[in-house]
């Protein structure tokens, strides 16, 4: 059962993977001036950003949970940090969707950003890019290079957790700013 969970996680990082692809897509086309992708995203998911952060956020949570606690992985240093940056969203999303609040968007985004970076160096440290610390070398068995989980040839646990940083980190900024064909209009 344990494998199968996990895979089933590594598919939904890879969908997450996708749809993060997808947003990029999205975001480099409005640089250039193509709106018309934006502002369909926009309009699809409008009134439920603060949802898909929360529900991004809770299965990222729940996933590290069950990583730690059924699978029996211990959590490294950098693990434990980037649970730091992810367990509040999980809370602080569902309030801000409960009480229907974007504002409070602005205030989360940098939870996935310096979430996001750890992630990125804990997967430098994973591939032996970068060293451990001795802190890390003693936070877990085998410290915070252990590869716990190799879905698929590059699905890590920090890689699932990049995924759900990327991910929310987008649905908070649809959330936290206005479509700019609304900006300065006066709706009385």
């Amino acid at each position: 059962m344990t494998h199968d969970v996990i895979v089933a996680l590594a598919v939904l990082g890879v969908a997450g993977q996708i749809l993060g692809a997808g947003f990029m897509l999205v975001g480099a086309l409005a640089l250039v001036g193509i709106r018309a992708p934006l502002q369909a995203l926009r309009s699809g998911v409008e009134g439920y950003e603060l949802w898909l952060a929360f529900v991004v956020a809770a299965i990222a949570t729940g996933g590290s949970l069950f990583f730690s606690e059924i699978a029996h992985f211990v959590p490294c240093e950098l693990c434990w940090y980037q649970r730091i940056c992810m367990y509040p969203l999980s809370i602080t999303t569902l309030l801000a969707g409960l009480f229907d609040d974007p504002r409070v968007a602005r205030y989360l985004l940098p939870l996935p950003v310096v979430g996001g970076g750890i992630s990125v160096y804990h997967l430098l440290v994973e591939n032996g890019v970068a060293g451990q610390s001795k802190t890390c070398q003693i936070s877990a068995p085998g410290g915070c290079a252990v590869k716990w989980i190799n879905e698929f040839g590059y699905v890590t646990i920090p890689t699932l957790a990049l995924t759900a940083f990327a991910l929310a980190f987008a649905f908070l900024l649809l959330a936290a700013f206005e479509p700019l064909a609304t900006v300065g209009t006066d709706e009385r």
